[in-house]
């Protein structure tokens, strides 16, 4: 496997990591029984952990999408590579500044990774362009 395949295992991780803390912090409060029931998330805290687990589901597809898309358009596989553990890194950043109820930041980081991933994604477009 890559190192951008590996992302992609990541960016799956991180996202259900970020759902997965809270309820295990909270556990007492957790009903496996009713997982979406809205008075679980409704401290501050909940709300933006449940916030952050839901952009990254929104996120994930096109990530992974855009990785394969390069890989096997045969675009140079180390800037593939480097790319998506950029994009990996900024998403941890986005639900660190999420957690931290830091918006500004989080929106700026937010752009920051859809670049990236608008990168990976052209990259078969404009391999022709790059270093070989």
């Amino acid at each position: 496997m890559t190192l951008a395949e590996w992302c992609v295992l990541g960016a799956l991780l991180l996202y259900l990591l970020t759902i997965v803390s809270i309820k295990w912090i909270r556990f007492r409060g957790f009903d496996n029984s009713r997982p979406r029931d809205p008075a679980f998330y409704q401290d501050a805290i909940s709300q933006r952990a449940l916030g952050a687990h839901q952009n990254g589901i929104e996120t994930f597809p096109f990530f992974a999408f855009a990785v394969l898309l390069a890989e096997f358009r045969d675009s140079p596989q180390r800037l593939v590579d480097e790319l998506a553990v950029l994009f990996l890194i900024v998403r941890v950043a986005y639900v660190l500044t999420y957690l931290g109820n830091r918006p500004t930041l989080r929106s700026i980081l937010w752009s920051v990774g859809f670049a990236l991933n608008l990168a990976i994604f052209l990259m078969p477009m404009l391999k022709r362009f790059l270093p070989g």
